[in-house]
């Protein structure tokens, strides 16, 4: 994905369903996609993430539902301060080329 520009600066945000266990270690995999293409990372109040074996039992974590609203509600306001900038008149920064370095001297 590194080098794609159409994703630079639209907004990003990774949630995990799960049983019981592996969603932070997931979450921190899947944020390293949009942090290696220049996107913001929206979040809640908390790690995104549910835990339950099917929707029914999804829908009883209260906490996880919880957030899932709040981070709608993030994405939301996010989207709405970009469009505000753009009528603003405020642009995106100047794209730099990209240097690489390999650390072999």
């Amino acid at each position: 994905m590194s080098g794609h520009d159409s994703f630079r600066y639209k907004p990003g945000t990774a949630i995990v369903s799960a049983r019981r266990a592996g969603t932070t270690a997931t979450i921190d995999q899947l944020n390293k996609y949009f942090q290696i293409n220049q996107m913001p990372i929206i979040s809640g109040r908390y790690w995104n993430m549910v835990h339950g074996q099917n929707p029914e039992e999804v829908k009883q974590d209260k906490e996880g539902m919880q957030n899932m609203r709040i981070l709608a509600k993030n994405l939301a306001y996010h989207l709405k301060c970009k469009e505000a900038a753009a009528k603003a008149g405020i642009v995106s920064p100047a794209v730099e080329n990209v240097e690489y370095t390999n650390f072999i001297h």
